[in-house]
């Protein structure tokens, strides 16, 4: 068993084993739309940042995104996700040096709740676990309720717009129109969708990137955010809901969403437009003070 990048020209099949692998009633895992969304920085940066672990005959069992400089976020295909041979493997990958899955310094994992991952890293190579994570989900059976403003989905025209709110939103200056038509390119957004909502003056207040996995599948939010001078007026929830209701266009299953749990308003935020906590998350880190 052994760990590659994809390139460029093999992340579609990255895309493909990951949306195959979503499905109601499992473990929150790494989505087709968090590649999408990491590919605001472009395919080669995306291909860059993708590690695939392959079986006998080179069948893809795990695929992990090196979602910034000190996170790997991972899925499993559905028959190896509690696999203790596959675990053990991935474990002294991103352990011990050399392997190049990891940099050095302080790392998190990110793994499916039932993995045996998590607690190998913790039992045998002393990681730590680290602040809990809220996942939140909506079921899509039924039609979503009206978001209550005016809500367009984003084209080329209105990518800025888009783009503005992020910013505001994050707190940050590198999310440009630019960087939307490169997310919007990638083959994951042929799932996705973005929105913007918009005040009684016209102005853009709250912003949504959403993923769907495939009909039947769970679907995703990400991001989420609202323009940091328009908090507090109720657009979170709008735009959740409506969120929501583009992915049940999609042929979603249903809306998933996760944020930190100390981020309290975000929680209340999903909650008021119908999403239902799910049990806590952990990922695993190490650092100076645990380094084997």
């Amino acid at each position: 068993m052994t760990w590659s990048e994809p390139g460029a020209d093999g992340l579609g099949e990255a895309v493909g084993v990951l949306r195959e692998w979503r499905a109601e009633g499992t473990p929150a895992q790494l989505h087709p739309g968090d590649l999408g969304w990491f590919w605001r920085s472009g395919a080669a940066a995306t291909a860059a940042a993708v590690r695939l672990w392959r079986g006998h005959g080179g069948r893809v069992l795990a695929v992990g995104l090196l979602d910034g400089p000190d996170l790997l976020r991972l899925a499993f295909a559905p028959d190896v996700r509690r696999n203790e041979e596959l675990a053990r493997r991935l474990a002294g990958d991103v352990t011990e040096p050399g392997h190049g899955v990891l940099p050095e310094g302080r790392v998190n994992v990110e793994a499916p709740a039932d993995s045996p991952l998590l607690d190998l890293l913790a039992a045998e190579y002393g990681w730590r676990t680290d602040e809990p994570w809220t996942p939140l989900a909506r079921g899509l059976a039924d039609p979503v309720e009206e978001p209550g403003v005016r809500v367009e989905v984003v084209g080329p025209e209105r990518a800025e717009a888009f783009a503005a709110v992020h910013r505001s939103a994050f707190g940050g200056r590198r999310f440009t129109a630019e960087r939307w038509h490169a997310m919007a390119a990638g083959l994951p957004y042929a799932d996705g969708r973005s929105l913007v909502a918009y005040d009684g003056r016209g102005e853009p207040v709250a912003a949504v990137a959403v993923w769907s996995a495939g009909p039947g599948r769970p679907g995703l939010l990400e991001p989420m955010g609202v323009h940091a001078g328009h908090r507090g007026r109720g657009y979170g929830a709008a735009i959740t809901r409506a969120a929501a209701a583009a992915l049940r266009e999609l042929g979603a299953s249903s809306a998933t969403v996760s944020t930190p749990t100390a981020n309290t308003a975000a929680v209340a935020t999903y909650e008021a437009a119908g999403f239902h906590r799910r049990p806590e998350t952990h990922d695993r880190y190490r650092d100076a003070s645990n380094r084997p």
